[in-house]
């Protein structure tokens, strides 16, 4: 299933849903949805992306319990090899 960041019906949603802005487009996403949750949700690779919340970067670590919350910014930045 291939997907865009910029469609904001890209996820699926489940139950109570909060807003979020990721990479410019406004979402609605699910609840209590951690970082990595996202990552997955969109099918990315979470060895291949770097996130940035509220200006600020979320090291890799923290991707599992860093919570989402309504009116976070959000950019997903997806690392591609190439030559």
């Amino acid at each position: 299933m291939s997907f865009s960041l910029e469609t904001p019906d890209a996820l699926e949603l489940k139950g109570v849903t909060v807003q979020i802005k990721l990479n410019g487009v406004l979402h609605d996403i699910e609840d209590d949805m951690s970082v990595m949750d996202l990552i997955l949700n969109l099918e990315l690779d979470p060895k291949n992306v770097a996130v940035e919340r509220n200006l600020e970067i979320i090291p890799k670590s923290l991707h599992s319990e860093t919570r989402i919350e309504n009116g976070d910014v959000l950019e997903i930045v997806e690392f591609v090899g190439g030559g």
